[in-house]
């Protein structure tokens, strides 16, 4: 029982921090009250790789 409440637990913190991120970095605003928040979300969606608009479209016309 104690394993479910720590798995919804993390569950709902992830789903916070996404829709924290979305409602504000993303759109490049800051956090209201916490903006070291916001600046470590995006330092680490930076991190990350991410494709390019024109890499997308090269692989879906490549996978036709």
């Amino acid at each position: 029982m104690l394993l479910l409440i720590l798995a919804m637990l993390a569950i709902i913190v992830v789903a916070v921090l996404v829709v924290t991120y979305v409602a504000y970095p993303h759109r490049g605003e800051e956090v209201p009250g916490a903006p070291w928040l916001g600046e470590a979300m995006t330092r680490g969606v930076d991190s990350l790789p991410t494709l390019e608009d024109d890499e997308v479209e090269h692989h879906h016309r490549n996978a036709s």
